[in-house]
């Protein structure tokens, strides 16, 4: 079950919505190094800078912004890839949204480690990730067999092939050894997704 938190961002002050921020940011950083688990709140108000009861009038328990944070780095993820495929055209929307999603996790390398974990911290949030996420797609797939330049596929079985590919190659290259994706690495994949493997 997703929690959600005490104050919402609508209804804080500046500094409220600053502070609530920073906490956030914290927590990205505690819980991708060390984990759910191991991650306390004097952790993360220790990072943060803020008093340690400063944390529970934004949020009521650790897992309440551990499930906020997964839940702002999916918006967020999601809102940047529309935003970059938005006015690419068609034959180039795949490989503008890996460039994004390559680009947004490079900036934000705590992703993997916060959302793997949620598979033992809360499955139905990891379930609720990859969902949200390929729901988007879906709706990709879908405004492009309008045009009948691709293969009429199962919407959502290609949704998660394609997440699947991006997510590993992601892992590959940004998460496990901290470098950009090799425009060759990319060159091959998209030449996978738009033209298979057969001869």
């Amino acid at each position: 079950m997703i929690h959600l938190s005490l104050k919402t961002e609508k209804t804080l002050t500046k500094k409220g919505l600053n502070t609530r921020r920073k906490l956030l940011k914290a927590a990205e950083k505690v819980f991708g190094t060390k984990g759910y688990f191991e991650a306390s709140i004097v952790d993360i108000t220790q990072e943060a800078n803020v008093a340690q009861g400063t944390i529970y009038k934004y949020f009521p328990s650790k897992k309440a912004i551990y499930d906020e944070l997964v839940q702002q780095m999916s918006r967020d993820l999601r809102l940047y890839i529309k935003q970059a495929i938005d006015k690419s055209p068609l034959v180039d929307v795949h490989r503008r949204g890996f460039e994004a999603f390559f680009e947004w996790v490079s900036e934000n390398r705590n992703l993997y480690s916060i959302v793997f974990q949620a598979v033992i911290v809360d499955k139905d949030l990891y379930r609720w990730y990859y969902e949200k996420l390929a729901s988007g797609y879906i709706r990709v797939l879908k405004e492009a067999d309008k045009t009948g330049e691709f293969k009429s596929l199962n919407h959502e079985a290609l949704a998660y092939n394609l997440m699947g590919i991006g997510q590993f190659i992601g892992m590959r290259w940004i998460y496990w050894e901290g470098e950009e994706v090799p425009k060759e690495v990319l060159d091959e994949a998209m030449e996978m997704v738009l033209h298979g493997i057969l001869k």
